[in-house]
């Protein structure tokens, strides 16, 4: 195990530490810096569950050694909401009484911001690319709050 200084951009704020470059960024997240909202889920980048955003982009946590990150912008989500003002989409799940158990919310809220920076305007396959899994099976529900969310984003799904 190698240990290196890092800096790492985290909700907007500059954060160091050192460490192994290789060490899952989740981990990071959750260990080092006590931002618990990122969840592990399988560990492998298939469920979701750990996704944040790194340079605007979802990316799996669970899989992408923080030292690849560089002086990317990462956003968990307890870097969404602007002080008391929820994010659009974190409304939307709300309007749309999305969580059940809630687990897996905070990686497919993530995705799904990430989702309507790049397609404001979201098709029904748009929605559909988002892969994060809920095991409660709301997947009804998240999509239609991803399309209230489009458009009171002003995109018109």
């Amino acid at each position: 195990m190698s240990m290196k200084r890092m800096e790492l951009s985290v909700n907007g704020e500059r954060r160091s530490l050192e460490g192994d470059p290789e060490k899952p960024l989740l981990w990071v997240l959750r260990d080092d810096l006590r931002l618990t909202g990122t969840k592990y889920g399988c560990g492998a980048g298939l469920c979701g569950a750990c996704t944040v955003l790194v340079g605007g982009e979802a990316v799996r946590s669970c899989t992408r050694g923080v030292g690849s990150v560089g002086a990317q912008a990462i956003t968990t989500i307890e870097g969404l909401a602007k002080g008391e003002r929820l994010h659009p989409v974190q409304q939307a799940w709300i309007d749309e009484d999305v969580a059940q158990c809630g687990y897996c919310q905070a990686g497919q809220i993530l995705a799904t911001v990430a989702l309507l920076r790049k397609r404001p305007n979201p098709s029904a396959a748009d929605i559909a690319s988002i892969t994060n899994l809920c095991r409660c099976g709301t997947y009804p529900r998240i999509r239609k709050a991803i399309a209230t969310a489009a458009r009171k984003m002003g995109g018109a799904a």
